[in-house]
């Protein structure tokens, strides 16, 4: 068995969960086609960067190799004066209509609107979820659900964007890095938590962490005191998204694979208090 080094080993592991440059490039060659059919459509522009932006964790900066990709793309505010006059769901029939935008630009992928998002499904497995929505005088955005019959939501993801960003320049990049690392063991071991709710919590487990601005020598004491904080939360109805102020309820519980992560995390780091402490 190899020497075990916490930074080398944390350092190299949180290297190998960012997406590759190809892919980098791959993203953001889809998003500019994406955003320059919206332009070409509704704003009578061949812009391939307007009225369009990266949300979610790859907004967020928490995405890993495995995350889709969320973005916004903005619709003039006619079309919201257009659908909101249907007297059935006029949200699904905007969809429809933003969906069959895109269809220009793929016409043989794989394109499906529901909910509140239009998803294109990839040849080689990346997904692209886009939500249209309307822009707002402050920034945050208006958009559709279809659920229940169809309503209006609001959303401000550049809020939480920046709080985000923020948070993690005082922490020493803590946030996204750690939020990276929990992505994977939820990709791993299934846990169901989504991306929204593992920022969260993330998010909150470090703002009054007293080890939050260290480097990755005490990056198992991070997992292993995370582990700790959602198994002491595991039946809170909620936490608070920064900027936003957005309710995340979880779906699923996730209190024993909290539990099971947190047993073996404290086997592993037995006697690291006594080296750091030494150190």
């Amino acid at each position: 068995m190899g020497k075990i080094n916490v930074y080398d080993d944390f350092s190299t592991f949180c290297r190998n969960l960012r997406m590759s440059d190809s892919v980098v490039s791959n993203v953001r060659d889809r998003y500019h086609r994406i955003t320059k059919r919206i332009n070409t459509d509704y704003w009578s522009t061949d812009s391939d960067t307007s009225h369009s932006l990266y949300v979610g964790s790859y907004g967020r900066g928490t995405a890993i190799y495995a995350s889709d990709i969320d973005i916004v793309v903005e619709i003039p505010w006619s079309k919201y004066l257009q659908y909101e006059k249907y007297e059935g769901n006029g949200q699904s029939a905007f969809l429809q209509d933003v969906k069959g935008s895109l269809k220009k630009t793929y016409s043989s992928t794989n394109i499906s609107a529901d909910g509140q998002v239009i998803v294109v499904d990839f040849y080689d497995g990346m997904k692209f979820e886009i939500v249209p929505s309307f822009k707002y005088e402050d920034g945050s955005y208006c958009y559709p659900d279809t659920n229940n019959g169809g309503s209006w939501k609001k959303m401000d993801p550049r809020a939480e964007i920046e709080a985000i960003k923020k948070e993690d320049t005082s922490k020493n990049g803590n946030i996204r890095r750690l939020a990276r690392m929990i992505r994977s063991w939820n990709e791993k071991m299934t846990v169901l938590m989504p991306g929204y709710l593992i920022d969260a919590t993330v998010y909150r487990f470090l703002k009054d962490y007293e080890h939050s601005d260290k480097s990755y020598t005490y990056y198992d004491w991070f997992s292993r005191d995370y582990m700790k904080y959602l198994l002491d939360n595991a039946e809170r109805d909620y936490w608070v998204f920064p900027g936003s102020g957005v309710h995340v309820k979880p779906k699923y519980s996730f209190k024993s694979e909290a539990k099971d992560a947190y047993n073996l995390i404290s086997v592993c780091s037995t006697n690291r208090e006594a080296l750091k402490t030494k150190a």
